[in-house]
């Protein structure tokens, strides 16, 4: 499929890529890793030029400094877990990174098993270690927690939140995940038939009409909760909708990211009923 896309990302900045299945997503991560060569056009990082199709520059995947984290993992199944670390480590690199990693991803228990003695979840984790373990400018994900359950995917989007904000990791991934955009992007890309059909933040690119209130009940998951002079601004996923809702400040602390929730209206606190994963 043909692709017409123009996209920049400021350093340090998350961007989330979504859109129908064969809009061209997994494709575009694989022409920056360099696992895939455009027909056309130019791809630059940091000041450097990764693929000029006019100059016929082409810098291979190996000397790009990119993480890539694949939705089925690629882990090598002969290696333990320890092992797939190191073989991502650059040559004369110091091999106690490989440790660091190990202890922050919860992994050292598991050192010296294999991938198919580790559960989805775990995997995922070495999978993630193995990506940072070369200290990427730039970490592409691929749908990295589509296949886990809500539990450890939330965990594992934490860990993500904590890597980067310790590294100032630029990021890319691919998600068709609502909540995990607001979670965790600052950008978002809506990709149709090759081609960025919008972008912006996630608040301007999923704004929908306020919920108006009357004697009915609404059931949702919130996004996103932001505390205004004298009431909530809430953002959720109602009937696979993004709606905005106005709620009393006296729902603080249940209105948390990833929060389910059943609202009556007219509004009755006693009458609300919120349920935390």
């Amino acid at each position: 499929m043909p692709m017409d896309i123009a996209l920049t990302l400021k350093k340090g900045q998350v961007l989330a890529i979504t859109g129908p299945s064969g809009a061209g997503k997994t494709t575009l991560l694989r022409q920056i890793a360099g696992l895939l060569t455009p027909e056309s056009g130019k791809i630059s990082f940091n000041g450097q030029v990764w693929f000029d199709s006019t100059s016929e520059t082409k810098t291979p995947p190996q000397l790009r400094n990119i993480g890539f984290v694949f939705q089925d993992y690629a882990l090598f199944p002969h290696l333990t877990v320890q092992e797939n670390l190191l073989f991502g480590l650059k040559k004369g690199s110091d091999d106690r990174v490989v440790n660091e990693l190990l202890d922050a991803t919860e992994l050292t228990q598991l050192a010296n098993r294999r991938p198919n003695q580790l559960s989805g979840g775990q995997q995922q984790r070495v999978a993630m270690a193995r990506a940072l373990v070369r200290k990427p400018e730039l970490l592409l994900l691929d749908e990295p927690f589509a296949a886990l359950d809500y539990e450890m995917r939330y965990h594992l989007q934490d860990m993500l939140l904590k890597f980067h904000q310790q590294n100032q990791l630029t990021t890319i991934i691919v998600t068709h995940d609502i909540a995990e955009i607001f979670r965790l992007a600052d950008q978002v890309a809506i990709l149709q038939n090759g081609q960025v059909a919008r972008r912006g933040a996630p608040r301007e690119i999923y704004s929908g009409e306020k919920q108006q209130t009357g004697d009915f009940v609404i059931f949702g998951e919130v996004l996103s909760c932001v505390k205004l002079d004298n009431h909530l601004l809430v953002t959720a996923l109602v009937e696979n909708k993004v709606r905005t809702l106005t709620l009393p400040l006296n729902l603080e602390a249940e209105m948390i990211s990833g929060n389910t929730f059943t609202l009556h209206y007219p509004i009755d606190s006693a009458r609300v009923a919120l349920i935390r994963h």
